[in-house]
């Protein structure tokens, strides 16, 4: 199973960039067929993995993917998965 990983500890202090780069790995998902995207927002305080979910949960993101994760074993993980 192919996979894409998107990691924004990098970024994770730049709002407009963790738009552009979930938006690119969206899409880079969907032209590849590919199932399944990690996204890792890491642990920290928690808000960029909100900001990762409330992205998600926008109606026009949320018609892209079939399904949102969030890791069990590992806080700062999500997965979205696809159906092609």
């Amino acid at each position: 199973m192919a996979k894409l990983k998107l990691d924004l500890h990098d970024i994770y202090n730049r709002g407009d960039q963790i738009d552009k780069e979930l938006n690119r790995v969206i899409q880079e998902a969907i032209e590849k067929r590919i199932t399944l995207v990690e996204i890792i927002p890491g642990k920290g305080s928690g808000q960029l993995k909100k900001k990762v979910l409330r992205f998600l949960n926008q109606s026009h993101i949320r018609k892209l993917y079939h399904r949102v994760e969030k890791d069990d074993k590992n806080f700062g993980r999500i997965f979205i998965h696809f159906r092609h």
